[in-house]
């Protein structure tokens, strides 16, 4: 279900005092790297919900298809991005952390 533009705001809000929990390198194009990212986000979004991820590549194109990659892997979406950080939720549905106002 994609989120309102309410709902995106209310996220955003949430994540801001947040630090990155997963950090991406330059070497994440490597074989098997993208695996253990994915998995290492995945298992942070069961945690927290909204997690801020770093990725530091130098190519701006690069970036946004490995964000969009991430999001898809994990079954996520991406609230924002700025620069570097890109924040994504994925409610929980045995225990959700986050209510998010209604659409």
């Amino acid at each position: 279900m994609p989120l309102t533009e309410q709902q995106k705001k209310h996220l955003r809000r949430l994540a801001h005092p947040k630090h990155p929990i997963v950090m991406v390198g330059h070497a994440s194009d490597e074989p098997g790297k993208l695996e253990a990212i994915t998995k290492e986000l995945d298992s942070a979004l069961n945690t927290h919900e909204l997690v801020k991820v770093r990725a530091r590549l130098e190519d701006r194109i690069a970036r946004n298809e490995l964000l969009a990659t991430l999001a898809s892997a994990t079954h996520s979406e991406i609230v924002q991005r700025i620069g570097n950080v890109g924040v994504f939720y994925r409610a929980n549905p045995d225990k959700p952390r986050i209510m998010l106002p209604d659409a």
